[in-house]
């Protein structure tokens, strides 16, 4: 049985905040966001041409997720952004806003550059070779 990784929980201090960053500045498609109860909502985000995976913004419900915003793989890169075309969605993305902590580098494994969300989790964006 073929399987895949369907959702990716990302815990975020507010959903509107959340969904201004990834669709606005990383023009990720608002897959889902639905109403739940008078707190919660299901909230989907996903890259542009990504059909098998997302991102479920999930706000924080208690002290201990709080405390995870921003830190969710303690200051490694939580999660990687592949694009056809680096260079592209670089200079776009800076445009916007998006803060890159380093400058690109070539790896054996293709050109990345390691940038942060809006709470400071890691991702790399990275073209592979």
């Amino acid at each position: 049985m073929p399987q895949h990784l369907s959702l990716t929980a990302v815990v975020v201090r507010d959903y509107d905040e959340a969904i201004a960053f990834f669709v606005g500045k990383l023009e990720f498609e608002l897959r889902e966001d639905t109403r739940l109860d008078e707190e919660k909502r299901w909230v989907v985000v996903a890259p542009p041409g990504s059909a098998e995976s997302g991102i479920l913004l999930a706000k924080a419900a208690t002290p201990g997720q709080e405390q995870a915003i921003g830190n969710q793989s303690g200051g490694r890169v939580f999660l990687f952004l592949a694009t056809d075309d680096f260079n592209r969605d670089y200079e776009a993305f800076r445009e916007r806003g998006v803060k890159f902590l380093e400058q690109p580098r070539r790896e054996v494994y293709g050109t990345v550059a390691v940038f942060e969300d809006l709470y400071g989790n890691r991702w790399d964006l990275i073209e592979p070779t």
